[in-house]
């Protein structure tokens, strides 16, 4: 069986899968839970300072497909509404239960250095494994300049991380806001400040719909509606660009990351370990689906490694990271031709809609005995491989590498390119 055990920031845990800090993990009944069903570790839900947060009703807005499957999943709940004292309470007797386990803290405050030192004096007394930072929320708390309102800012990063990093020895995680221009800066001043890690991705600002009688977004609140956090599948293509735009720089490329964003599989999360990620954070799906969905990502993580010889998560973690590329070093004469299987093939025809009227127009409709046959125009097929993706039926059409002979050119090195060309 494969070591599935993994350390982060010096904090270690038997699996990689954590609960994020949000709903699931805001009581010591729902993290018990979490770790009889076989979490590795948890982020307790944000804790702020008294006065208690008062939340509203409703909180969760979603994006649905024509199943009713959840594609994306949006929130207006704020950091913790339970009293700092029971939330603390309740951490220290979990810890001292589950040793075994990671129990990272979540917590926000205020512009003010006494504000984050005061939480973290009364947190280090739980006996917790660690402190995240969240820096990244944003909707409710941003509005009273904490959680993106800081995160947003570099300078203001870095400050924050100096005030904690300067008050404890806890090891030390950042949160970071997506909804910034570059990923880099805030994870550049974490690291200046002396983050042992970065948490990523927060929550997406978004409406995640709007309802039409009410004239109101949703989730409404009396009528009115607001802005949220955005999560879920929908989200895991922005985390994965961000963490694989901090594993690839070269100031942030030693920086430990916990991933966070649309993890629902195994699957999802050997990509994240792919890219640079130590271990990974999940809580939409433990929402959608309940804590035991952990047992078959641990499952399906072993034994995806066993069948590819991976003894432990090292073994593999950012093996894809040199395989992330600007743009301008793509090889160019690299060629694909979209090939489909007519045995497999179920007659819907929407691969030749989309080619037809979207693309190049290279599928065919061919008679044969009455039933109608598919076919691809290499000449014209330019290998952007949309019919493989409209493709409601698995393997029907792949893409084949067209051995053409041409040596690799990328851009850069393409006399077609102006620059280049001026450059002499």
């Amino acid at each position: 069986m494969a070591d599935l055990r993994s350390r982060i920031a010096g904090i270690s845990s038997p699996n990689p899968f954590w609960l994020a800090s949000a709903p699931p993990t805001d009581k010591a009944y729902n993290v018990v839970r979490a770790f009889q069903a076989g979490w590795g570790g948890v982020v307790w839900k944000t804790l702020g300072e008294d006065p208690p947060v008062i939340n509203v009703s409703s909180r969760y807005g979603a994006l649905l497909d024509g199943n009713r499957e959840l594609l994306g999943f949006n929130n207006i709940e704020l950091i913790t509404d339970r009293p700092l004292a029971l939330n603390l309470q309740e951490i220290t007797q979990v810890k001292k239960d589950w040793p075994d386990r990671a129990l990272v803290v979540s917590l926000m405050a205020r512009m003010e250095e006494s504000a984050w030192v005061g939480l973290v004096k009364r947190i280090e007394e739980t006996g917790a494994d660690g402190l995240e930072l969240n820096l990244g929320c944003p909707h409710g708390m941003c509005e009273r300049g904490m959680g993106s309102a800081i995160g947003q800012v570099p300078e203001m990063v870095e400050q924050v991380t100096r005030w904690v990093r300067a008050s404890t020895r806890m090891p030390l995680i950042v949160k970071l806001t997506p909804n910034v221009t570059n990923i880099l800066w805030p994870a550049e001043a974490a690291r200046r400040g002396g983050a042992d890690a970065v948490s990523l991705i927060n929550t997406v600002n978004s409406i995640a719909s709007v309802d039409l009688d009410l004239m109101a977004p949703t989730p409404t609140v009396d009528g009115k509606g607001t802005h949220g956090g955005y999560c879920g599948p929908a989200v895991k293509p922005i985390a994965l660009n961000m963490v694989a735009e901090i594993g690839r720089n070269h100031v942030t490329a030693d920086l430990p990351i916990s991933g966070i964003g649309g993890i629902g599989s195994w699957r999802d999360a050997a990509e994240f370990l792919a890219l640079g990620a130590a271990n990974v954070q999940v809580c939409t799906a433990a929402m959608v689906h309940g804590f035991r969905i952990v047992g078959p990502m641990i499952d399906g993580l072993s034994q995806w490694m066993d069948d590819k010889g991976y003894g432990r998560i090292d073994d593999f973690a950012g093996a894809a990271l040199g395989n992330v590329v600007d743009w301008n070093s793509l090889n160019m004469n690299f060629s694909t031709k979209a090939v489909i299987d007519p045995d497999l093939c179920i007659d819907c025809g929407r691969c030749h809609i989309v080619c037809e009227d979207t693309s190049h127009q290279a599928i065919r409709i061919e008679a044969n005995g009455g039933k109608r046959v598919f076919r691809v125009v290499d000449e014209d097929c330019v290998g952007c491989n949309l019919c493989s993706h409209v493709c409601p039926v698995p393997q029907c059409i792949t893409m084949r590498p067209e051995a053409n002979g041409k040596p690799y050119m990328n851009w850069t090195q393409d006399p077609r390119n102006p620059l280049r060309a001026a450059q002499g």
